[in-house]
């Protein structure tokens, strides 16, 4: 009992030092520190096809975009789908609606469909469709005539297979066809395009265990996931190609149970893009600071962990932490709260969020809203962002 104790009291010493370094992290902003070889400018990474990354589903995106390691559900694909294999039903599916940007234009919107399919009681298979619309574009010449019109959109669709390991740990790989086309095969500076295509895969691991907080049934779970692992995309038939968005995702969440209808969960993500950094360049385009970024996807993914120009400090900025909560009455009602934070000189994106479910029956409705809390000036195009989710755990009908 004496070491449960001492386990215990070490977790929440844990969670605790992680909010205090968010907040520490907050109270630097961007000034330019004699130490920072960047001076505090910005030095963000790009990539293709970033909508990969966009959190679809409304619970998470309540709780501060967390989801490696919270509870398994309908939404398990893109945040983890080792977790499927836990699921308490066999077949869950999740329709999710989020507009996009709409501080900047009114027509952008992501659609996600995902599913899992849980079958020997430790194996599961699971899909995903997500749909990317980017409104209406209107293409000029040179002289700003109109020669055409056309609604860009970008598509994945994928699927993974989850297997448990034993009763606390499993692990998935996934594969997903990437789809990306912009311009609807309209010449840029004479030059010809076409949509963007790419094969990808993930691994991911979940691990969950029973524990006592304060003498209270809880489960602490860990999770592990490598996403959109994939060759280089490109729009035109010149040798140029883009990394697409090739993420590492690591985080952990405690669920303590304080009677039979109130619940508590705490999670907190760190997340990493696995490409290369930007360097540091001279008006003649020679590399000063950083390293060469055109290397291959394999190179790319370990290069990552070592080429920022401003070096082990540049680093640590690159890595994004979510926090949220997640309370329960009695497994019907749900309130959300949560908090992203990306360092300014990576761009700067820092929201609070916060949202609600009602699950009854079969069906689960949830929703979440964005605010902004970035000291960037301007309007934030992440502003009152909402999110919609509908969800389906169709095993309960024969329960």
């Amino acid at each position: 009992m004496q070491n449960m104790i001492k386990i215990n009291k070490v977790i929440l010493v844990c969670l605790f030092l992680s909010l205090v370094s968010i907040f520490k992290i907050e109270a630097q902003g961007t000034g330019i520190n004699d130490d920072n070889f960047l001076g505090g400018n910005l030095n963000t990474i790009t990539t293709a096809v970033p909508f990969l990354l966009i959190s679809p589903d409304s619970r998470s995106g309540a709780m501060g975009d967390v989801g490696v390691a919270t509870s398994p559900d309908a939404s398990s694909m893109h945040w983890n789908p080792a977790k499927m294999s836990f699921t308490e039903d066999n077949v869950g599916i999740s329709v999710s609606i989020v507009p996009w940007l709409r501080e900047l234009v009114p027509d952008i919107n992501l659609q996600y469909i995902s599913g899992y399919y849980n079958f020997n009681n430790d194996e599961s298979i699971g899909y995903e469709l997500r749909y990317f619309s980017l409104g209406d574009i209107t293409f000029t010449d040179n002289n700003g005539n109109v020669i055409g019109q056309y609604k860009p959109n970008e598509m994945a669709l994928g699927t993974a297979y989850s297997r448990k390991l034993n009763r606390n740990l499993s692990i998935a790989i996934s594969a997903r066809y990437i789809y990306s086309n912009l311009t609807g095969g309209q010449a840029a500076g004479g030059t010809e395009t076409m949509a963007g295509q790419s094969i990808a895969a993930d691994v991911s691991s979940f691990y969950t265990y029973p524990t006592q907080i304060f003498s209270r049934n809880s489960q602490m779970s860990f999770g592990l996931n490598i996403s959109n692992i994939g060759n280089k995309i490109s729009y035109t038939e010149t040798l140029t190609r883009d990394f697409i968005p090739i993420n590492l995702r690591l985080g952990t969440a405690l669920a303590t149970e304080f009677d039979d209808y109130n619940s508590l969960t705490f999670a907190i993500d760190f997340n990493k893009l696995l490409v290369p950094s930007p360097p540091l360049i001279d008006d003649n385009g020679n590399i000063i600071r950083g390293k060469d970024p055109e290397v291959s996807v394999v190179s790319g993914i370990f290069q990552s962990f070592g080429d920022a120009p401003d070096g082990f400090s540049e680093e640590l900025r690159e890595v994004n932490i979510s926090t949220g909560l997640e309370y329960w009455y009695d497994n019907q009602f749900a309130l959300r709260f949560g908090y992203f934070h990306e360092h300014n000189t990576k761009g700067g994106r820092q929201y609070l969020t916060f949202g609600s479910g009602i699950k009854y029956n079969v069906f689960a409705l949830d929703f979440s809203y964005l605010v902004s809390t970035s000291n960037i000036g301007g309007t934030n195009p992440l502003a009152n962002t909402m999110r919609f989710t509908l969800i389906f755990d169709l095993g309960a009908i024969s329960n």
